[in-house]
């Protein structure tokens, strides 16, 4: 009998082990297959405005120049450094985020990066020179900076702190939704004593006033300006263009107001993005940012009081679009050439390994990798909403609804963010809806702790 239990003892120790080691090394190296397979970082068509911040010195829309200066720091690796550390404060937050909710184990973290890695876009947007994979860590890594305080040590606070801060910086949308969730935690403390603090909302809230800091130090020092990144009305023209928005404002203005844009008011094409970064003539004719933007500014200003009615229903429907818009892989193609000529152009070294990797051959199919993303992120999104209602059932709030609250806030904020200011785009929801299915999976996992603690089926250091 003793040596029984010795075997299984050594056998569950084994085990052990094995979890340990796939989560502390498998788990990076499978968070960044797809740019292991590729043979080169994933990139995307924004890729290279911000490569091209560190060499051009000047403000362009919607690039940040903090983004750009931390791509800058591992481009002599051909950006692999940025890659492992995008792996690595992945698992990390993951790691953390399990902790607090008292069911980390090398298996449970193991098993729930698998899942991640084979249902969602995680590893796609961690293998990728862009901005999206800080959108969905900043959303956790915020949660437990105001919600979990007693359960991090110093040092944590300290990293979670930076963290934040540096995710804030790297994109307007980011920064939008970290502001949206701290307000809504503050309008929420007087229901919510005890779950949430004031100074943990206000530490949260810190972060979003030092990655906006820390944003306009990095354009003074690239640019010598102190400004926010450009490009918000112009990507809310863009919006209302595909909208017909703009189009009916010049139609009912361009006898009484004297537009560059009147002219064209018949050849507008279908959507924002064909119009600003489709090689429109049109735009280009104009003067491009430089020559428009003004002009620009003043349509969607005057537009939103013109046709409030008009601009209320579009603003509801995009949001609604972008809610279900997440499938993975929008952009990241054979067809960027303003990300090659950026690469070729000031990192011509990488130029043959770029073309050399399978994505500038068109060797990847999101279509089937969708299959799977799509009904995932919609099945999550469904599921947070169940566990939400649960919680409102039985009027009880742990933490695992509290999580599920905060993640559905910071996606609602994210639909209305980039749904009614950039329109709907699959890549915005792709980039942060992963973070609904670790939710459920946090949710599943608790569920079967606690039962099996309440039946005295729990073993401690069993998996």
């Amino acid at each position: 009998m003793e040596t029984s239990v010795q075997t299984k003892g050594l056998a569950a120790q084994s085990r052990l082990a094995m979890s340990a080691r796939i989560a502390m090394f498998g788990l990076p190296l499978l968070l960044l297959a797809p740019a292991l397979w590729n043979g080169y970082p994933l990139l995307q068509y924004d890729t290279g405005g911000y490569l091209a911040r560190w060499y051009e010195g000047y403000l362009v829309p919607s690039r940040s120049t903090t983004y750009g200066i931390y791509l800058h720091l591992g481009e002599s690796s051909q950006f692999w450094i940025n890659l492992a550390f995008q792996a690595i404060i992945t698992l990390w937050v993951l790691q953390l985020t399990l902790r607090v909710f008292g069911i980390t184990r090398p298996f449970r973290l193991a098993a729930i990066g698998v899942a991640l890695v084979a249902t969602t876009a995680l590893p796609w947007i961690t293998s990728m020179l862009l901005t999206d994979i800080f959108a969905g860590l900043s959303v956790l890594t915020l949660f437990l900076l105001v919600a979990f305080r007693d359960r991090t040590s110093t040092i944590e606070k300290v990293l979670l702190f930076a963290f934040t801060t540096f995710a804030a910086a790297t994109h307007s949308a980011t920064v939008g939704v970290l502001t949206g969730l701290c307000c809504a935690g503050w309008l929420a403390l007087p229901f919510l004593r005890g779950r949430l603090s004031a100074a943990g909302l206000a530490q949260g809230s810190m972060t979003v006033v030092a990655g906006s800091l820390l944003l306009l130090a990095t354009n003074y020092a690239l640019s010598g300006t102190v400004a926010w990144t450009p490009g918000g009305s112009s990507v809310a023209f863009g919006r209302m263009l595909q909208d017909g928005i703009v189009k009916r404002y010049l139609d009912d203005h361009c006898a009484t107001v004297k537009l560059k844009l009147c002219p064209y008011r018949n050849e507008l094409p279908p959507t924002g993005d064909d119009f600003l970064w489709g090689g429109n003539n049109m735009f280009d004719k104009l003067g491009r940012f430089e020559g428009l933007s003004d002009e620009m500014e003043y349509i969607s200003r005057k537009a939103l009081t013109a046709y409030p009615w008009i601009q209320a229903k579009a603003a509801a429907k995009a949001t609604w679009d972008q809610l279900v818009h997440v499938g993975t892989g929008e952009g990241t193609n054979g067809w960027i050439p303003h990300t090659y000529g950026i690469i070729e152009r000031y990192m011509p070294n990488q130029g043959p390994t770029m073309r050399a990797a399978r994505q500038q051959h068109w060797d990847i199919n999101f279509n089937a990798v969708n299959w799977v993303h799509v009904p995932v992120a919609l099945g999550s999104m469904a599921l947070l909403l169940a566990i939400l209602g649960r919680a409102l059932w039985r009027r009880e709030l742990d933490d695992v609804s509290l999580l599920a609250g905060f993640v559905a806030t910071s996606l609602l904020g994210n639909a209305v963010i980039c749904g009614v200011i950039s329109g709907p785009h699959d890549r915005y929801g792709s980039r942060i809806v992963w973070i609904a299915t670790f939710v459920v999976l946090i949710a599943a996992i608790k569920y079967f702790v606690d039962s099996r603690t309440a039946s005295g089926d729990e073993e401690e250091g069993a998996d």
